[in-house]
């Protein structure tokens, strides 16, 4: 481990400035140059775990880059042929819900409208996620979650504008289920995890017993960060290389500075997955990079620790360093 790095980390722990950072392993060129643990209050989504040690061998909660894991999901599925094309309507796969295409519009969603979350229909996940007035809570509380979100009124024509929207998530996994005839957390063990030397992890449920895709998956440090790396990789052997080229293009933009791919966000140079208090994992391909952030700043307005862990104490060792 580089002493750079820690030492860099060891200044803004010092000052107080990455409040519940759990962990964060950074791999430069093959090589460990940080790996630090910390402890402190953790949740299983609103669960509270206590005071929790972390360790390299510590499940933590990724939140919404459980998303990021359906979209590579997809892609091996995809490949198998048992998912429908990112072109193919969407509805089309829902003949459960006939009534759902009177809707010019809605009739008019593909299966790309939801890895790219330009659905156009009405969603909100600006209120905490222990509210119900937060969309997804609500759909995890709906007794039939995909009619739930497929029915949401039509705000725009779909295509036009990202919206963050967990229930894109939720059916993107469900049509995973239909298509493999496996649990979603079933068949991530058997064609992603097992495969990459993955052995322990969780994905919480909602009360129907169908895991919640958007945000409750639970790996360890490393494990998030093997993840990466396979991203990093190309997919080797297991994501194939072809759907990792669509998945990580700019489909829309989010803001000036970046874009989101099939469940994936976009910068020039990187590729990321998100996750509500402080969850990151980013890849740089140009620099050889993998980062994996840990932390536990849920639901807070403001989650400054991800971001000066990345841009103070990681990036500032790599950059300019490609070649």
């Amino acid at each position: 481990m580089s002493n750079a790095f820690a030492e860099r980390l060891s200044k803004v722990i010092e000052q107080g400035r990455v409040p519940d950072l759990h962990a964060v392993i950074a791999v430069h060129r093959g090589q460990v140059v940080l790996e630090h643990y910390g402890e402190g209050v953790d949740f299983r989504l609103n669960e509270s775990l206590g005071h929790v040690r972390f360790t390299p061998d510590t499940l933590h909660d990724v939140r919404s880059i459980s998303k990021s894991v359906v979209g590579l999901l997809y892609g091996i599925a995809l490949a198998d042929g048992q998912v429908p094309e990112p072109a193919e309507p969407l509805l089309g796969h829902f003949p459960e819900y006939p009534d759902l295409g009177v809707d010019r519009r809605r009739a008019a969603l593909t299966v790309e409208h939801a890895l790219t979350m330009t659905l156009g229909l009405e969603w909100n996940e600006d209120a905490p996620y222990t509210s119900a007035a937060n969309s997804e809570v609500a759909m995890e509380l709906a007794p039939d979650r995909v009619r739930y979100v497929l029915e949401r009124p039509v705000a725009e024509e779909p295509g036009v504008r990202w919206s963050y929207c967990g229930g894109a998530s939720a059916l993107v996994a469900r049509l995973i289920e239909r298509g493999t005839g496996a649990a979603l957390a079933d068949y991530a063990r058997a064609r992603l995890f097992e495969p990459l030397g993955i052995t322990r992890f969780e994905w919480s449920t909602g009360a129907d017993g169908v895991a919640m895709a958007a945000s409750g998956l639970r790996l360890t440090p490393r494990d998030l960060l093997a993840v990466g790396r396979l991203v990093l990789d190309g997919g080797r052997d297991l994501v194939p290389a072809s759907w990792l080229a669509a998945a990580l293009r700019p489909h829309v933009r989010v803001s000036d500075d970046f874009g989101y791919g099939y469940h994936w966000y976009v910068g020039d140079t990187w590729t990321g997955a998100f996750g509500n208090g402080g969850q990151r994992l980013y890849l740089d391909a140009t620099q050889d990079l993998a980062v994996a952030v840990l932390a536990g700043q849920y639901n807070q307005p403001d989650q400054p620790t991800a971001p000066v862990v990345l841009g103070e104490v990681v990036l500032p060792g790599v950059e300019g360093t490609a070649g």
